[in-house]
């Protein structure tokens, strides 16, 4: 019951995180422009290299250690401020590197570097994997809502005009900073103090070391796209490929909201050695995001190319084919969410989770080298796709001694037959009616019913998954 409570949190927050940009993002792409979101962009995907360095792989490994010592308070303890100082330590040194690169090399948006410095600091005072391997998802939650709702007010308070770029470079940095302190009060009755003495913070580099090189190589190809689109192309290539990528992983982030909410719930099965128990949610929840994530891709391909102009402006016409070439992604990061971060990880095999996201970013830095200078945005989303097909298609070969793959697979068909037929029915409306709020919730709605109408009548697993759920929510 406390994993489907974990999800249900997670999961609404994914929802406010959908919602969230479809109030901001039109008015920010009509305000900052294409060129402006660019410039944003790029600095932003400079800054996100640094503090993923800094951070070394502290979110995962800090995760998976609170739950290994989710019931001894005093080691939970001293494990929480062994982390926090080795991770206070290394964002420091990060902050110095990276103040030294913007001073020595950075000309046309010193400016925007600076103010980019924000999200450094925001990341040396996040202590949410503490949280999220506890299991409190409710705490994570609701401070993130409270943050994200004052974070879309000020938008339209304090964004008026292309010049305001630098107001909302530092809107978004204040507002991580913030969000991450306000979770320390709560940690008051969750850890006690530990002596000085008995803290080896030093200990902890190895590990999480080791989880560093996947967290790293995994966000080679969700920021090197941009890096090279910004050196390759022009400015407004990668504002268009920046909304197109975001509007995907929206959809993409309501999919993976399991996997945040698995991972210490299955490193505590394995800890307690219940090795049935772990492979049982791998395959629910592998049964799961499938049905999720099947119709969000097709629902997207449906309305794409209309939607992007109506939504976002004029000036980004090419955003919809870009949505619908990297559509696929939503499928395939729900399944290796499920691989990766909710098997591979929780069990320790570390070193093949490493292997395939390192391959998969090593692919998407080749083919962005040749996709991007034939087909600017339109390459750097196909060489996404690759990647992110390498990688699931990796880690599936990786457990095939260890789970059943048929199994696994025994009921997609009919998550792709449902999403099929209404992706054919939504395509048909939405090429017959003018895209506007009203006909776009027509559409949205239609998908849903004829979806779930096709999901009853193939007989999917997920239905009695949902039965299961409801049951326990009514109990």
């Amino acid at each position: 019951m406390k994993v489907i409570k974990n999800y249900l949190y997670n999961a609404g927050y994914q929802i406010l995180i959908m919602f969230a940009p479809l109030i901001t993002t039109p008015y920010v792409a009509r305000v900052l422009g294409a060129h402006n979101t660019g410039v944003n962009e790029y600095t932003n995907s400079w800054v996100t290299f640094f503090y993923l360095v800094g951070q070394l792989g502290i979110t995962l490994y800090g995760n998976r250690e609170i739950a290994y010592n989710h019931n001894d308070f005093y080691k939970r303890s001293k494990t929480f401020w062994e982390i926090e100082l080795l991770q206070t330590y290394t964002m420091s040194l990060t902050l110095i590197t990276y103040l030294s690169a913007v001073a020595l090399f950075s000309t046309t948006y010193k400016k925007y570097f600076l103010l980019q410095t924000l999200w450094i600091l925001a990341t040396a005072f996040d202590v949410s994997w503490f949280f999220m391997g506890m299991e409190d998802f409710k705490k994570t939650v609701m401070r993130n809502t409270l943050v994200k709702l004052i974070t879309i007010s000020l938008i339209f308070i304090v964004v008026r005009n292309g010049n305001d770029l630098w107001k909302y470079i530092l809107l978004l940095g204040l507002a991580q900073l913030g969000g991450n302190l306000t979770l320390w009060p709560y940690l008051k009755q969750m850890v006690c103090r530990v002596p000085l003495k008995d803290l080896h913070p030093f200990k902890h580099f190895y590990p999480a070391f080791l989880l560093f090189i996947p967290t790293i190589t995994t966000q080679v190809y969700l920021v090197v796209n941009r890096l090279m689109l910004g050196h390759m192309a022009t400015p407004s290539d990668l504002g268009n490929f920046t909304y197109a990528d975001r509007l995907v992983k929206l959809l993409l982030a309501l999919a993976t909201a399991t996997g945040s909410v698995m991972l210490p719930n299955v490193a505590k099965k394995f800890a307690d050695n219940d090795i049935k128990g772990v492979r049982e949610s791998l395959y629910d929840s592998f049964d799961f995001v499938t049905a999720i994530a099947v119709p969000m891709m097709f629902g997207l391909v449906a309305i794409a190319n209309k939607f992007a102009p109506w939504f976002l402006g004029n000036q980004y016409l090419a955003t919809g084919k870009i949505m619908i070439i990297e559509s696929p992604i939503i499928v395939l990061i729900a399944w290796s969410t499920v691989t990766g971060n909710q098997y591979l990880m929780p069990v320790n095999r570390v070193k093949e989770y490493t292997t395939s996201v390192t391959v998969g970013a090593v692919l998407n830095i080749i083919a962005n080298l040749f996709l991007i200078h034939f087909f600017a945005a339109n390459g750097a989303a196909m060489a996404t796709v690759i990647s992110e097909f390498a990688v699931t298609a990796m880690q599936l070969f990786f457990i095939r001694n260890t789970i059943k793959r048929r199994k696994l697979f025994a009921a997609t068909w009919r998550y792709f037959f449902c999403g099929i037929v209404m992706c054919a029915v939504v395509y048909r409306f939405n090429q017959m009616m003018t895209m506007n709020i009203v006909n776009l919730a027509v559409q949205i709605l239609m998908g849903i019913v004829i979806y779930l109408v096709a999901l009853f009548i193939v007989k999917a697993p997920v239905i009695d998954q949902a039965r299961v759920l409801i049951r326990k929510i009514n109990n």
